[in-house]
């Protein structure tokens, strides 16, 4: 990207977790940024309410699916770049109710790719040169590793679930566009995020509001499985450098450098909760972890190389798990009114991807 051409961002889900965060992040920058979100359960404008006066800021509901739609913002925005975060993205969700992913993830990144490539061909040679598409996928795509070895960009697929499925499908379209097309792509393969914005079904933002309520933390199996954590503004900065700089047709992995068990997050997060919010009555959070039926399928290890986006863009995280776990939680003890806001109606942190829907839409 150049000084030129960094103008206008056309960001697609960016109401949702990392999506909120990246367009907080890239209005910093000094970007314009058109955020396209058809605000699902987990894609929420209370994300971006202190950025909804910026002038530099539009929002526009819609689906990546409405071609026609997609079609107009890029001929009326004129973007440098598509940044697509647009994606269903809960493994447990994906099982219960796998439709929604493969129509999304998979026939709405073919959509975008589609209206992008239009567009991309009426540009001049120039703006076609600096254009990017960046697609933000996941390390689910590679399976479930061993006790050693790391993911790399080489690495094969093995999807296990219908979410990691329909990401891996959305990358092999997306590099297809490229190298059939020509159409510059270039994707990004990330860990397990953790931060502020991000819908309590998850782990980490789960447990903080589940412990704050008095109830059983319900933790998977024997709590062994491991992932690596990667901090989201880590992450947001990463996409960004990836965006300006990555060569059109590579991929490129973004890891925190933080493997951990599950039970070792929830045991770090009761302890900080016990520091910052201590109960009353002198128990610990840690007394209310229960031991759950394991999800099915369940990968047991996942862990990122990220050295080639060090090595060529001399990025790597800047938290550590510690430090970046500590302001995860004090956001949301700060922020309770936004917990409130999204779950309202959508969400009663119930148990989710035992499979129990599947019957029903049969």
């Amino acid at each position: 990207m150049t000084e030129t051409a960094k103008q206008t961002l056309f960001i697609t889900g960016g109401c949702g977790f990392i999506g909120s965060n990246l367009v907080r992040y890239c209005l910093e920058k000094g970007y314009r940024v058109i955020n396209l979100d058809k605000l699902t359960y987990a894609g929420n404008l209370a994300s971006l309410r202190d950025v909804k006066d910026n002038p530099l800021y539009k929002f526009i509901h819609g689906d990546i699916a409405d071609s026609n739609l997609t079609r107009q913002i890029l001929e009326k925005e004129q973007p440098a770049g598509i940044l697509n975060l647009a994606a269903e993205s809960h493994v447990d969700r994906s099982i219960d109710a796998p439709d929604d992913f493969i129509q999304t993830n998979i026939v709405g990144t073919y959509k975008l790719l589609t209206a992008a490539l239009d567009y991309w061909k009426k540009l001049d040679a120039s703006q076609q040169e600096h254009f990017r598409f960046l697609h933000v996928s996941t390390d689910e795509v590679f399976g479930s590793l061993g006790p050693e070895g790391f993911f790399s960009e080489k690495t094969p697929y093995s999807p296990r679930s219908p979410y990691s499925a329909s990401k891996a499908s959305s990358d092999h379209l997306v590099r297809a566009f490229y190298h059939t097309y020509g159409l510059p792509t270039v994707i990004t393969n990330c860990s397990n995020n953790y931060g502020p914005y991000q819908f309590p079904e998850k782990l980490i933002p789960l447990m903080i509001i589940t412990a704050l309520e008095g109830k059983p933390l319900p933790v998977y199996g024997d709590g062994g499985n491991i992932r690596d954590w990667l901090y989201v503004q880590d992450h947001c900065e990463a996409l960004l450098e990836v965006f300006e700089k990555g060569c059109p047709g590579e991929t490129y992995n973004i890891g925190g450098h933080n493997e951990k068990t599950n039970l070792e997050v929830v045991h770090t997060l009761c302890d900080l909760l016990d520091c910052l919010r201590p109960k009353e009555d002198g128990t610990t959070c840690r007394e209310q972890i229960t031991f759950v039926t394991d999800r099915p399928g369940h990968d047991r290890r996942y862990a990122i190389d990220a050295s080639k986006i060090q090595r060529e863009f001399g990025w790597k995280p800047k938290d550590t798990f510690e430090t970046g776990l500590k302001k995860t939680v004090q956001w949301y003890l700060d922020n309770l009114w936004w917990v409130k806001e999204v779950t309202h109606g959508k969400y009663g942190l119930e148990r989710l991807g035992l499979g129990n829907n599947r019957e029903a839409e049969k």
